[in-house]
């Protein structure tokens, strides 16, 4: 029989969270110390019973630190003979970058959608808040536990809150890629109850992203095109005659030279036509000023002279718009009601 001087666990691994203490064939007596580092917490077991539980320090074994034990093993004399226990190590780190993802779409209902299916993925980071109660929720007395065996089950509950804070966010389908620290925050309240109730605390939770399904989204982004579209149709459509043109050009078909000659020719034609309704629209879209124009030789005069420049006849006020000759002193053209002055 082997006496334990001191029980302590060195950790080494990344996900363990429960690590049972390897007795063998050795006994605990009075006097054996016990050492539980920061970020952990040792608990006693015997036969399958929680018992007592220290925090991070160092520990001489007696029957004043061991209140419990010393009930179950009634030592009316107190702790005088090794006894055999099980010594469990329980991690209190915090476990980061837990991942999680909607296996299923969850159905949102918009009000300007209708019923859509969404999906969502992101990380979460926890920690064991209360140990007592997290041994006697999931892990039992098994002699380890990590964190694949219980992240399965977080994720479901991340995801079902998930649903709940979509569903009373009441934000837009549209709105929510870009409410998603929000979202982040609702999710978070809504879980960490069912954590805690486990011994868990929910430390982080993040929405990394939130995707639409496929259909909605050609549907959304042929929308948006067509709605830059509306505003530059004649543009467009010149871009795309354009475009026609010099895919005819490469292509010359069998014909050789002749179609070829052929097609350049009706593509410079077309591409000056393109070019002269461009510029008379930018004409037409300039800014037109009040002017007279001669009656005599119909030069175009900007300002107020009272005789041409060109031919030295007397000039008329025209109105810019209808081009009706107007006496001098009129306000308002008599035909179309521009105002002149």
């Amino acid at each position: 029989m082997g006496i334990l001087k001191n029980i302590e666990w060195i950790d080494t691994s990344s996900n363990l969270i429960i690590w049972k203490y390897p007795i063998s064939k050795d006994h605990v007596n009075k006097g054996s110390a016990l050492t539980v580092r920061e970020s952990q917490v040792a608990i006693f077991v015997d036969k399958g019973r929680l018992a007592d539980v220290f925090l991070p320090g160092f520990y001489k074994l007696d029957t004043q630190n061991l209140p419990i034990l010393t009930k179950l093993l009634s030592w009316k004399y107190g702790f005088e003979t090794p006894f055999k226990s099980d010594i469990y190590f329980v991690n209190t780190k915090q476990f980061t970058n837990q991942k999680w993802g909607t296996v299923n779409p969850i159905l949102v209902r918009d009000k300007d959608y209708g019923a859509v299916r969404v999906r969502g993925f992101g990380n979460y980071s926890f920690k064991v808040d209360d140990a007592y109660v997290f041994m006697q929720n999931l892990s039992g007395t098994n002699t380890s536990f990590e964190t694949k065996q219980i992240t399965d089950y977080l994720r479901s509950m991340v995801v079902t809150g998930i649903s709940d804070a979509i569903g009373e966010s009441k934000i837009p389908i549209l709105d929510m890629a870009g409410n998603l620290q929000e979202l982040s925050k609702i999710v978070e309240s809504k879980v960490s109850d069912d954590f805690k109730r486990i011994g868990l605390q929910l430390t982080d939770f993040v929405f990394e992203n939130f995707s639409l399904p496929e259909e909605l989204e050609k549907a959304l982004d042929k929308n948006t095109s067509l709605g830059i579209l509306r505003g530059n149709i004649d543009v467009y459509t010149q871009v795309e005659t354009l475009e026609a043109m010099k895919e005819a050009a490469k292509n010359q078909g069998t014909a050789g030279g002749t179609m070829g000659a052929g097609m350049g020719i009706g593509m410079g034609m077309g591409l000056g036509n393109i070019l002269a309704n461009n510029m008379q629209q930018m004409a037409n879209n300039q800014p037109k000023q009040n002017s007279k124009q001669c009656s005599n030789c119909s030069a175009i005069i900007s300002g107020n002279p009272k005789f041409c420049p060109e031919c030295g006849t007397a000039l008329k006020l025209v109105c810019p718009e209808c081009g009706t000759s107007v006496k001098s002193n009129a306000k308002f053209c008599p035909e179309c009601g521009r105002k002149l002055k």
